[in-house]
């Protein structure tokens, strides 16, 4: 079972090596209203935190030119907010460790000055001026004000389990971990962004939030989430259903796996896995991605000894951001990581039987989350 709801891997995971070389993150996205226009807007907050034991008194940035010089790498929480849209933004502002509260245990929670984040709030601002924007490019963001005051609830977790998932404190195995514990959720509240009042419901918000860890990033990098979902076997929304696909070539020990992927389906209170790292489900899994001049474009085709799920998602290139991290070693390898919040496609998921192939259902997806990157290795 994935739906299995699991709070302490949501806890800090930078103990051990990962102090000096290692990153954790609280990623949130959400579809809120515009009071003024009545029209849909996807947001995304993020708290991200990197190499505690290499703190200095001010945030250290691994992209500022005398620290690259100096081979210092970062050290700093990050909170990150912004939108998806045709006037998408990201936003970033950076704390120093010692102006940091961070409880490392179940439940977690992370402070600092107005900012803070935990199991069930979200709370915070940002503000980047045009002139600071220019100024620090060190900054990794666009220019904007954004606050928020919100409550989460999660509702349905996809649980990746031990093979790719166990926080490790004595040996990290994975370069990078995951764990969804609210891949459906419900938010409450208020964003105020550029001076636009937006109001977030559980009914209309489409949430989801995760989070990973780990000393690298993976290349490629793949993502794919959505809970708003119509059957076209119905014509009905289903309300009780959300898919999540993620990962890319995961590395283990420092070696490279093949290109593979976590993905799970939760249709309607049924659990359809097809994570890779449970052998005895025999995961195959073959997955793409191309862009042309407006639109990305992902496919993937994942099966195991029970079922197949066949997904395809396309996103318009306006509506998405090349969104900005910088990896615990100091070095920015993501640069071209097309993030968006407003996918749409097809999944379609199969039953495998005697004859073959039969058809469960095949799902309109909207308020897809998705993403996309890679870059050479050496």
């Amino acid at each position: 079972m994935f739906n299995k709801h699991d709070i302490t891997r949501d806890a800090c995971m930078l103990h051990g090596p990962l102090r000096r070389q290692g990153y954790d993150w609280w990623w949130h996205s959400f579809t809120a209203i515009s009071d003024e226009t009545g029209g849909e807007k996807p947001f995304f907050i993020e708290f991200f935190v990197c190499n505690p034991a290499l703190a200095e008194d001010t945030p250290v940035l691994g992209q500022l030119p005398e620290n690259r010089e100096a081979g210092k790498k970062p050290s700093y929480l990050m909170v990150k907010a912004g939108c998806w849209g045709e006037d998408h933004c990201q936003l970033h502002r950076f704390f120093a460790w010692k102006d940091v509260q961070i409880h490392m245990g179940a439940p977690y929670s992370v402070k600092a000055a107005d900012c803070y984040a935990s199991e069930d709030a979200l709370r915070g601002s940002i503000s980047v001026s045009e002139e600071e924007a220019n100024e620090h490019p060190e900054w990794m963001c666009d220019a904007g004000q954004i606050s928020f005051d919100l409550t989460i609830q999660k509702e349905i977790a996809f649980n990746v389990g031990y093979g790719a998932s166990k926080p490790l404190r004595d040996a990290e195995a994975f370069a990078m971990y995951w764990h969804a514990e609210g891949m459906k959720s419900f938010f409450s509240g208020k964003i105020v962004l550029n001076g636009r009042s937006y109001t977030v419901s559980p009914e209309t918000c489409y949430g989801y939030a995760d989070k990973n860890w780990g000393r690298d990033f993976t290349s490629p990098w793949v993502w794919l989430s959505s809970n708003h979902l119509v059957s076209r076997k119905t014509g009905k929304q289903l309300m009780n259903s959300v898919f999540d696909i993620g990962g890319g070539r995961p590395k283990i020990y420092f070696v490279p796996l093949d290109r593979r992927l976590l993905g799970v389906f939760y249709y309607e209170g049924e659990e359809y896995d097809f994570n890779f790292s449970k052998l005895h489900l025999r995961v195959k899994t073959d997955f793409s991605f191309r862009e042309d001049e407006e639109n990305v474009y992902w496919r993937v085709r994942q099966e195991n000894i029970h079922a197949v799920m066949e997904t395809e998602i396309t996103c318009r290139k306006k509506d998405m951001l090349l969104v900005n991290y910088e990896a615990p070693d100091g070095s920015k390898k993501h640069n071209r990581l097309w993030n968006g919040g407003n996918g749409t496609g097809l999944v379609r998921l199969y039953r495998k039987t005697p004859e073959g192939l039969a058809l469960i259902d095949e799902v309109e997806v909207t308020h897809v989350g998705c993403e996309y990157g890679e870059y050479d290795e050496d």
